[in-house]
């Protein structure tokens, strides 16, 4: 691809509109550590700079999503703590957030951790019936450090999302549907064509009305229902006043 260079630990690759991020350690089950964040956070870069990608999807090689943080280099730091800190430096989970395209997880295998909480910083999860979900992060001392804590109630609603974080117990495929946090379960031989499709559904649509609509349905979740209703109702008015 023309003015993205390769990287070592995920694949970037353009489909039409839609931009495909694959996560590629698979020998660690795509375990997160510092090399695959500057990856990520120079692939999300290129996605956003890019006017031609209107959606993106997000998925992992090999038998799983990912596991989340990468427990050797916890091990070669001082605490798993530090660890966790010095992948913080950048902020791709932001990044990932505030991309100008819609985002998709295509979850398979074991989606864990910080693997969990990419998929919850998507706009949409399509999982494979094969997908396992938790998050252990409390039982081993720390609390979700993706935005975990933030994203999983606004899916799944307080009670539940304290469920999850405080037992880190696994959610197959259907409960993640049945709790809010999957939005279509398929096959796995399906996962990819499913997702990419979805995606291409997504690429047609205005990009200004994409980022209106999910801007008026995040604000839900954090404004009062007047102020909601005012923010949405401005939103749909800067969409008619467009020339």
């Amino acid at each position: 691809m023309a003015g993205v260079r390769a990287f070592a630990t995920l694949r970037y690759e353009k489909r039409g509109a839609v931009a495909v991020v694959t996560l590629d350690r698979p020998e660690v089950l795509n375990a997160y550590n510092l090399a695959m964040r500057d990856d990520l956070h120079a692939a999300l870069g290129a996605a956003d700079e890019d006017p031609e990608v209107r959606a993106l999807v997000f998925g992992g090689r090999g038998p799983a999503f990912s596991t989340g943080g990468d427990v050797r280099e916890f091990g070669s730091a001082p605490s798993p703590f530090i660890a966790r800190a010095v992948r913080w430096r950048r902020d791709v989970w932001g990044r990932l957030l505030e991309l100008r395209a819609a985002t998709i997880a295509a979850v398979h295998g074991y989606a864990v951790g910080g693997g969990m909480e990419i998929a919850l910083l998507c706009d949409l999860c399509v999982a494979a019936d094969d997908a396992r979900f938790a998050l252990p992060e409390t039982g081993l001392g720390m609390i979700p450090g993706v935005g975990g804590t933030q994203t999983l109630p606004r899916k799944a609603g307080a009670a539940r999302a304290l469920d999850l974080v405080l037992t880190g117990r696994w959610l197959d495929a259907r409960a993640a549907l049945a709790a809010g946090l999957v939005h279509r379960v398929v096959v796995r031989a399906r996962l990819e064509a499913t997702a990419l499709a979805l995606a291409h559904r997504l690429a047609r649509l205005d990009p200004a009305e994409v980022q209106a609509a999910r801007r008026a349905v995040r604000g839900a979740h954090d404004l009062p229902l007047a102020a909601g209703v005012a923010l949405e109702r401005r939103l749909a008015l800067a969409l008619q006043g467009r020339p």
